[in-house]
């Protein structure tokens, strides 16, 4: 016969950490500290962007009398609308979403459907065309630009946006499929099995099962091939001579060297520039983090 003392299981229960719910950690000074000097870093790699922001709601006399680190004395706009105005910024602004877009997904596609071979199909010389890949990533674009300007001007693409879009397309496919062929690689062979006993074809494999697992990791090259079509500045300068083509790296680069606007206006060129990039990395947080979080096999 067994004794229970009073009051011990109830204290037994209360010690018990309910089902389902996750006990929560205490934050040790050492997170509060982590998480202050973080928010400092963020605030030091602000410093330039507000600075821009202060020059651009400048006028020129205010600049000359108070220096770049003063406070504006009102709301001046001249500087971006007298900038808006020169470049036909709207038009140059379409040019690169369109440039930049079309890149980005064209390249995605491609990516998929190269890694989908390399890595899954296992082609012969699947590790050359791995190394010639990766060889293809340190090319330096200098030494693209007069075979693509010849090619390009033998094929009747000179001066226009479709050539841009092709050779970045190929530049940015190079990395991607670099990138998602070593994730197909390790994909797990019992899905695609699974999916084969199921009566699949390839290319439902690979729209069904394949892509639904790799979608965050093709998020993520989504984003970047996104960022780093539109900060290029080379190849379209060359390629983009007329006005109506050009982007909005090359309108900042060619009005700057022209030596025809002040500082505010400077300031107000590179704020509208800049700006595109912030809004399109702040619309797509969420999904770069997710993809960057998730991990590309789950």
């Amino acid at each position: 016969m067994t004794t229970t003392l009073p009051g011990s299981g109830t204290r037994a229960r209360s010690e018990r950490a309910p089902a389902g719910r996750p006990r929560r950690r205490r934050r040790g000074p050492s997170a509060y500290l982590v998480l202050v000097a973080l928010l400092g870093l963020a605030g030091v790699m602000l410093i330039p962007f507000g600075v821009v922001v202060l020059n651009a709601l400048k006028t020129p006399q205010e600049y000359t009398a108070n220096g770049p680190l003063a406070l504006p004395e009102g709301l001046n706009l001249d500087g971006i609308t007298g900038f808006w105005e020169r470049t036909g910024f709207g038009g140059v602004l379409l040019n690169s979403v369109f440039i930049s877009g079309s890149v980005a997904v064209l390249a995605v596609l491609l990516s998929v459907l190269n890694a989908y071979a390399l890595g899954i199909g296992r082609i012969k010389g699947r590790v050359w065309i791995l190394v010639l890949l990766l060889l293809a990533n340190t090319l330096p674009q200098e030494a693209l630009v007069y075979p693509l300007y010849f090619l390009s001007k033998q094929v009747g693409l000179y001066d226009t946006r479709l050539a841009v879009i092709i050779v970045f397309t190929v530049i940015q496919t190079a990395f991607g499929t670099y990138l998602l062929s070593s994730v197909l690689a390790a994909f797990p062979r019992p899905l695609l099995e699974a999916a084969r006993i199921d009566g699949a074809s390839r290319w439902q494999v690979l729209w069904r099962v394949v892509v639904p697992v790799i979608r965050p990791t093709m998020a993520v090259l989504l984003v970047f091939f996104f960022v780093w079509t539109w900060n290029e500045f080379l190849i379209p300068l060359v390629f983009l001579v007329s006005n109506d083509n050009q982007t909005v790296s090359v309108a900042l680069g060619v009005l700057q060297g022209q030596r025809l606007m002040d500082a505010t206006m400077s300031s107000a060129a590179s704020l509208l520039g800049l700006l595109p990039t912030v809004l399109f990395f702040l619309v797509f947080q969420r999904t770069l983090s997710r993809g960057l979080t998730a991990g590309a096999i789950k």
